[in-house]
């Protein structure tokens, strides 16, 4: 006879999901209304119906950026589970890694050198963001001290390091009337220039990569354990982890083209989705999807409301992510493989 106990992991997590998603729906609609048109406060009925200006703001500015932050919040948050599932290394995330680096290389390289195309940027991003991924994994590789979470880490830093330069060098090159501004956005991050056509862009890629992760969560939980004990479940556990790190970094370097660098959102919304949903991958991947994307439209939120001149995104997901993470590591719940 089945436990009543046995049944409430899941039906915890069912409680969870609807919870999150009534919230998110909620801050996705306040979001919408949300801005400083005509004054700091919500948009009423009456004036999206009545005012054409109030009208085109909604519907041509916000909706574009609101869908976007979700989207961005979504794929930073599954990427970074992903990684961290797979490199059994909770402070992984798509910066340390390079990935998001790599993109926002990629990216700026073909805003000054290659052509503004959207096409073209994204295309640039996403070679440099798996090539970032690469290099890291090599390096670690190669390394001949300390454990292989430590060589991870020095890896991704150096790598890190190695793409924040040369996007500084490509910024310091760059037209300052024109290319300069959109570089400084790479290293702030932020939604401002935002438009349908960037939607119509990142939208339909990032729905491929995110549908194929949760196809494929329940993977997660073989891929995690040991290369031996996953080859005995039948798992190709080489194949398999490209596949599914093919596909977050892909999803993280479109929205970073975009975006540019969204820190903290791929490294905190794990470690929330775990202590939230436990550790199992059917449940923390998608709870981590939600957080990640209820984080980012708060976040963004915060960055263009309360103040006439907007707060880069980047720097509001930085601070609450770094305040999240001292919280995290004081309370002793983040912890590494030996």
């Amino acid at each position: 006879m089945t436990k009543p106990a046995e049944l409430n992991p899941v039906r915890r997590a069912r409680i969870l999901f609807i919870g999150l998603g009534v919230l998110l729906a909620l801050v996705f609609v306040l979001s919408l209304l949300a801005g400083r048109y005509p004054s700091p406060g919500f948009l009423g009925i009456d004036q999206i119906q009545n005012d054409q200006m109030a009208s085109n703001i909604l519907f041509q500015m916000r909706l574009p950026r609101v869908l976007l932050a979700l989207v961005v919040g979504m794929s930073l948050a599954a990427a970074g589970t992903v990684m961290q599932m797979i490199f059994g290394n909770p402070l992984v995330d798509p910066g340390f890694l390079g990935v998001s680096q790599g993109a926002a290389f990629g990216a700026g390289l073909s805003i000054v050198f290659l052509g503004n195309s959207p096409w073209l940027v994204q295309g640039s991003a996403a070679f440099f963001a798996c090539l970032g991924l690469a290099v890291s994994y090599l390096v670690a590789w190669k390394i001949r001290y300390g454990s292989w979470v430590l060589r991870l880490i020095l890896a991704g830093i150096c790598v890190s390091a190695i793409f924040t330069s040369l996007l500084g060098i490509i910024k310091y090159s760059a037209d300052p009337t024109s290319q300069l501004a959109e570089l400084t956005f790479w290293l702030l991050g932020g939604l401002s220039a935002i438009t349908w056509q960037e939607v119509y862009v990142v939208g339909p890629l990032v729905a491929v990569c995110l549908t194929g992760l949760m196809l494929f969560r329940w993977r997660l939980n073989v891929l995690a354990l040991k290369d031996s004990t996953a080859f005995s479940l039948g798992a190709s556990t080489s194949l398999e982890r490209l596949f599914i790190l093919a596909l977050a970094v892909i999803a993280t370097a479109a929205v970073t083209a975009v975006s540019g660098l969204v820190a903290w959102v791929g490294l905190i919304m794990p470690h929330l989705a775990r202590r939230l949903f436990g550790a199992d991958a059917r449940f923390a991947l998608p709870g981590s999807m939600l957080l990640g994307g209820l984080t980012v439209l708060i976040c963004d939120s915060l960055s263009r409301v309360p103040f006439a001149a907007e707060i880069p995104l980047g720097i509001v997901t930085s601070l609450f992510g770094a305040l999240f993470f001292m919280v995290l590591m004081m309370s002793g719940s983040v912890g590494v493989k030996k």
